[in-house]
C-alpha cells in the first residue's frame, strides 16, 4: 500500500477502505507520509467528499492515533462543547466556567484558529501566563480539582488531527464537511468527554453556508459519536453577522469576562445561554429548557461562574487579576472609530470578511505555526437592524500601524451594508439536534 495510490484513488472520486484511511492516517503520525502528501489527500478529500462510512472511519483512525483519555476515573459524566467555527464565537469561555460552576465537570480539548474563524486557546492565550499545552496527567489533575479544564491537542492525544488541523489552516481545505466532522469527533472521542454538545455555525461567517450542509454535518457529528457510546446533541446557530461585538483574541477574552460580570451583549449572552440549556439537558442535569435557564441564569447573576472563570485561569498558569484589569493584555497601538458614510439601517455584516480582516491585522495565521498578534481587532457598536446616522462609529478598530488600520477600515466599511428600510433580524439558533 502506498500513500500517492490513496492520493490517487481519492482524487479520482473512489471510495476508501477503513484500511487505507488507517494506513494513510498512522503513516502520516508517524512520519512516513509528508505533509505534502496529507496536503494533496486533503485537497481531494475537500473536492470529492467522502462517505459517513469513509468519514466515521477516519474519525476513528484519527481519534486512536494515539492514547485516548479515560475521564471515568475522575467523575462518572464529564461535559464538552465544541463550535464549528465562527468569527467572534469566544462561547468555550463563558459556558465552560457557567456550567462548572453549577457542579459538572468540563473537560474540553480544544483548538486554534482555522482561515478565517477564531481559536479558543488563541484567545485564552491573550491572557498573561495561561499554559494550554498540558500532558495528560495535568490534564486529569486539573479536571479533578477545579472540574474545569481546556487544553490544546497534546503529541500523545489525537495527533493526527493535530498535524492535520495545521495543515488544513494553510491549504484552503478548511471548509470541508468530513474534515471538520473528523476533526471535531476524534478530538471528543480521544479527550473522554461523556457528553458533548456540538454548536454548528451556519451562515456567511461560518464554514457551513446553508442550513441544509450545517444540519448534514451536525446529525454526521451526532451519529459518530452515538456510534462509540457518547450522548451527543447539537445546535445549529446563525454566523451570517459576528457573534457578540468583539472579533479578535484579547478583546474577546474581555467580552467573556464582560459577559461572566452580567455586562455581556444580548445576542451573546442569549446563544451562551441556549448552548448551556442543550448541555443541562443532554447531562439530564435539568428537567426541561426553563428549569435549565433558570439554573443558568442563577449561576451568571450571582457571580459563581466569574468566579469559576478566576479559578480555572489561574488553575492554568493565567494572571488571575485579567478579571479586573484588561491592560494586563497586549493592546494595539492604534485604535480608532470607523464611522458610517450615511444615513440608514446596518442591513448586513459580511463576517467572513471581518474575520479575513482580523487575520490580515495578525489577529490569525497566514503560514503554518506563524505567530499571532493578540491585540489587534474589531469591536463592533451596532449590528444588524440597528439605525445610524452619516458620521455615527459603526465599530472600532484596533491595529498596530497606521497602513494596517487604513487597509482593514476599507475593507470594513465594504463588508458592511446600509439599507433604507428596516432588515429582517437573523435568527440565533436556527435548529437543535438531540
Amino acid at each position: 500500500m502506498r500513500a500517492v495510490d490513496i492520493i490517487a484513488k481519492k482524487r479520482d472520486g473512489l471510495t476508501l477502505t477503513h484500511d487505507e484511511i488507517e494506513f494513510f492516517v498512522q503513516g502520516f503520525t508517524r512520519g512516513d507520509i509528508t505533509d505534502y502528501q496529507a496536503a494533496a489527500w486533503a485537497m481531494a478529500v475537500y473536492l470529492r467528499g467522502m462517505t459517513s462510512e469513509e468519514t466515521t472511519a477516519l474519525t476513528l483512525a484519527m481519534a486512536h492515533s494515539g492514547a485516548t483519555l479515560d475521564l471515568s476515573s475522575v467523575a462518572p459524566r464529564v461535559l464538552d462543547k465544541h463550535s464549528s467555527g465562527g468569527v467572534g464565537d469566544k462561547t468555550t469561555i463563558v459556558v465552560a466556567p457557567l456550567i462548572a460552576a453549577l457542579g459538572l465537570p468540563v473537560g474540553k480539548m480544544s483548538g486554534r484558529g482555522l482561515g478565517f474563524s477564531g481559536g479558543t486557546l488563541d484567545k485564552l492565550e491573550a491572557i498573561p501566563g495561561f499554559h494550554s499545552d498540558l500532558s495528560q496527567k495535568e490534564f486529569l489533575a486539573q479536571l479533578q480539582a477545579h472540574g474545569i479544564v481546556v487544553s490544546g491537542q497534546t503529541h500523545d492525544l489525537a495527533p493526527a488531527d493535530g498535524k492535520l488541523y495545521a495543515l488544513r489552516d494553510v491549504t484552503a481545505t478548511v471548509s470541508c464537511l468530513p474534515l471538520i466532522a473528523s476533526s471535531i469527533m476524534s478530538k471528543k472521542i480521544a479527550a473522554g468527554a461523556h457528553i458533548i454538545v456540538l454548536d454548528v455555525k451556519v451562515g456567511r461567517g461560518a464554514f457551513m453556508k446553508t442550513e441544509r450542509d450545517a444540519a448534514a454535518l451536525a446529525e454526521l457529528m451526532v451519529q459518530i459519536g452515538h456510534g462509540v457510546g457518547r450522548q451527543v446533541g447539537a445546535v445549529i446557530s446563525d454566523m451570517n453577522q459576528p457573534l457578540g461585538n468583539a472579533v479578535g483574541n484579547a478583546l474577546e477574552v474581555v467580552e467573556a469576562i464582560e459577559t461572566l460580570k452580567g455586562r455581556g451583549p444580548r445576542d451573546f449572552v442569549e446563544h451562551c445561554i441556549e448552548v448551556g440549556i442543550q448541555l443541562l439537558l443532554v447531562a439530564r442535569a435539568a428537567t426541561d429548557e426553563q428549569h435549565a435557564r433558570a439554573k443558568l441564569e442563577t449561576a451568571l447573576a450571582s457571580g459563581r461562574a466569574l468566579e469559576k472563570f478566576s479559578e480555572w485561569i489561574q488553575a492554568q498558569g493565567g494572571d488571575p487579576r485579567v478579571v479586573d484589569d484588561y491592560t494586563i493584555m497586549p493592546r494595539a497601538q492604534v485604535i480608532r472609530d470607523v464611522l458610517a458614510p450615511r444615513d440608514g439601517f446596518i442591513a448586513g455584516i459580511d463576517a467572513e470578511e471581518v474575520g479575513l480582516t482580523v487575520v490580515g491585522l495578525g489577529g490569525g495565521r497566514a503560514k503554518k505555526g506563524a505567530p499571532i498578534d493578540y491585540s489587534v481587532g474589531v469591536v463592533l457598536r451596532h449590528k444588524i437592524g440597528a439605525r445610524v446616522r452619516r458620521g455615527d462609529a459603526v465599530l472600532t478598530l484596533y491595529a498596530n500601524d497606521q497602513s494596517s488600520f487604513d487597509a482593514a477600515e476599507k475593507r470594513l466599511l465594504a463588508a458592511i451594508e446600509f439599507s433604507d428600510d428596516p432588515p429582517a433580524l437573523p435568527p440565533l439558533i436556527h435548529k437543535v439536534i438531540r
